[in-house]
């Protein structure tokens, strides 16, 4: 396992990130011909072009994926990553020209950030993700106003983030990238609390006088050079979730939007259960890494 930061998430998977004062866009680019899949397991999800990534779906190609702040407004920036990539001749191709696949999801920081971020915050993120700069990690990107620990009073919440991490099985790298905002505490290992709410011991979990529905939200984006079907990543998504329910408690809560993509880009073969695996550790430690923050590049 490695929460080190390259360039690549796995070979030829890159990450960018725009970061303003109080929210960020973090865009995952993916090569021609990358598989994709995801499923939503949260009560309260702000997403874009989701639904095409059920496994009975269509189309099985995803070109990027975009990972906002500014909640629904912030789906915007999905806009630019669009264009950016309709330029490069990139998408499913149809008789109208190309048609890019960039399935978007947002969190919710409107109360930290003084912007919210749009098609322009979408480009500079594509751009820095074509780049192949090496990926930063912490309150950076989608994850800079992110806060976790909400679940016993929005007031009592603690600084979330964005984490990274990855492993080998056998020939295939399985890598991992987090937005943490859940409204959930980040425990380790051994259940123990990394960001946990900073309420008093006897506080009431869920208190009716502090809603906040909607305000919560962990995305996902999981990464292997593996060669999977439509169907396999699905597998690899909801192995994701279990990655996710390790790392956050409470987790997938009606309060929370939390999203898993898998996306594999079909280079190597592997063993689609030891991938499984592989993804729940790495998405686990990649939650536990966003919120680390003297291991955050």
């Amino acid at each position: 396992m490695s929460t080190t930061s390259p360039s690549q998430l796995v070979p030829g998977v890159s990450v960018g990130h725009w970061t303003g004062s109080g929210t960020g866009v973090t865009v995952v680019l993916c090569p021609p011909g990358t598989i994709g899949s995801g499923e939503v397991r949260g009560g309260a999800p702000a997403t874009r072009e989701t639904a095409l990534l059920a496994p009975e779906r269509t189309v099985e190609q995803v070109d990027a994926v975009v990972f906002a702040g500014g909640s629904a407004f912030g789906l915007a920036a999905a806009d630019g990553v669009t264009d950016w990539l309709a330029e490069h001749e990139r998408g499913f191709v149809t008789r109208g020209g190309f048609v890019p696949i960039v399935p978007t999801a947002a969190i919710f920081d409107l109360l930290t950030a003084t912007e919210r971020p749009g098609p322009l915050e979408g480009r500079a993120a594509i751009e820095a993700a074509a780049t192949g700069t090496v990926i930063m990690t912490g309150r950076i990107g989608a994850g800079r106003g992110a806060t976790v620990g909400k679940w016993r009073g929005p007031q009592h919440a603690v600084p979330g983030g964005l984490g990274v991490a990855r492993a080998r099985v056998g020939d295939a790298n399985v890598g991992a990238i987090a937005v943490v905002n859940a409204l959930g505490d980040v425990v380790d290992e051994h259940g123990q609390p990394l960001a946990a709410s900073g309420a008093p011991a006897d506080a009431e979990a869920f208190p009716e006088a502090d809603p906040f529905a909607g305000e919560a939200t962990t995305l996902v984006a999981v990464a292997t050079d593996a060669r999977c079907s439509k169907a396999d990543c699905f597998l690899l998504a909801q192995s994701g979730h279990l990655g996710v329910a390790h790392a956050i408690r409470p987790s997938h809560t009606r309060h929370d939007g939390d999203l898993v993509v898998a996306l594999a880009t079909g280079v190597v073969a592997a063993n689609l259960d030891r991938l499984r695996v592989a993804t729940t550790e790495v998405v686990a430690e990649a939650v536990r890494h966003a919120v680390r923050q003297d291991d955050a590049s």
